[in-house]
């Protein structure tokens, strides 16, 4: 397979292959996907022939993403994207929560939207801050 990118293109595809190896790897401490690492590895290799082999670098035998790639913001973007999801989902489990187990259903999907919208707007202003959680139950 043969796949042509411009220089940024190909820029762009190192980011994307390390967030989704990050979204899938991460977490797995010593039961990683090795597939996924060496899919990141071979794309990371053509950083050698394409003037970006400061973007990768040799580790225990294997060529990974260098720290410098790692450290050049392709964190905050994660953590961005962590961030919102967070917060979305903390605001849909409050929502559901507030509706004392009744199913969803279309009669009152609009309600537990609207519970969520609220939700999202509070963490908007507040983050966190606002939020409590009694642990003596």
């Amino acid at each position: 397979m043969k796949i042509e990118l411009t220089q940024q293109q190909f820029r762009y595809l190192l980011d994307l292959v390390y967030i989704g190896n990050w979204v899938i790897n991460s977490t797995r401490e010593n039961d990683r996907i090795r597939e996924y690492d060496q899919v990141e590895g071979l794309i990371f290799s053509h950083c050698l022939s394409n003037k970006m082999s400061k973007l990768v670098e040799l580790y225990q035998g294997e060529l990974i993403p260098s720290r410098r790639f790692a450290e050049g913001g392709i964190h905050e973007a994660i953590e961005q994207y962590e961030d919102i999801v967070f917060y979305e989902i903390l605001a849909e489990e409050l929502a559901l929560r507030d509706m004392n187990g009744e199913p969803l259903t279309r009669e009152n999907y609009g309600a537990l939207m609207e519970r969520i919208d609220a939700y999202l707007s509070e963490f908007d202003r507040n983050g966190t801050n606002n939020i409590s959680v009694d642990l003596d139950e």
